[in-house]
């Protein structure tokens, strides 16, 4: 009887320990051809006073070409200076294992859109971005935590800690900023 419960849990455990489902914001196939974008996930948020700060990935597949979506979003009261990108804009990632990952814009000069919120009485920039891999191996992404993430802006590069999980003041959730790769990716490759 144990071993018909030790067979039973060994040959479940991939199943109970695998990867999460895979959630899809686009996934459309037609006869242009395959397009899939995962679910948005928080990867950092700064609240300070009456000034939010948040910055959201996805990842898509456009006919099986990986593509890193960005998102940033700022609020406040007051004035908000603009995030620009232009086409030297990069975005560095670092893994767990030490290996950096360099992603660069494929998006033309783009500054972040300043809308008023007449609601929450706030103004918001935001700023969307689109970035492609630079090499062919991603096995790394999908083994190793993200510990940091470098935004290289059109004047300035900011560092980003990536937290393991991540209880969002702002948006309703808990995220997994460091394994965004690793849930992520096995989604689009497919």
């Amino acid at each position: 009887m144990r071993i018909l419960v030790l067979f039973l849990f060994l040959a479940f455990q991939p199943l109970v320990f695998g990867q999460k489902p895979c959630q899809y914001t686009t996934n459309v196939t037609d006869s242009l051809g395959t397009l899939k974008e995962t679910k948005s996930c928080l990867v950092y948020e700064k609240v300070f006073g009456n000034t939010a700060q948040l910055i959201f990935l996805s990842l898509i597949s456009n006919d099986g070409m990986p593509v890193l979506h960005l998102q940033v979003i700022q609020k406040s009261n007051d004035f908000i200076s603009p995030k620009c990108i232009d086409k030297n804009s990069r975005i560095y990632f670092q893994l767990s294992n030490g290996k950096i990952f360099t992603l660069a814009n494929s998006s033309e000069n783009e500054c972040g859109s300043l809308v008023y919120n007449d609601t929450e009485k706030l103004n918001n920039r935001l700023l969307n971005a689109y970035f492609l891999f630079l090499k062919d191996d991603y096995q790394d992404f999908k083994k190793f935590p993200v510990t940091m993430m470098r935004i290289k802006y059109d004047s300035e590069s900011i560092d980003y800690i990536l937290p393991k999980e991540l209880h969002a003041e702002k948006v309703e959730g808990v995220f997994e900023p460091e394994d965004f790769f690793i849930n992520n990716y096995p989604c689009i490759e497919n």
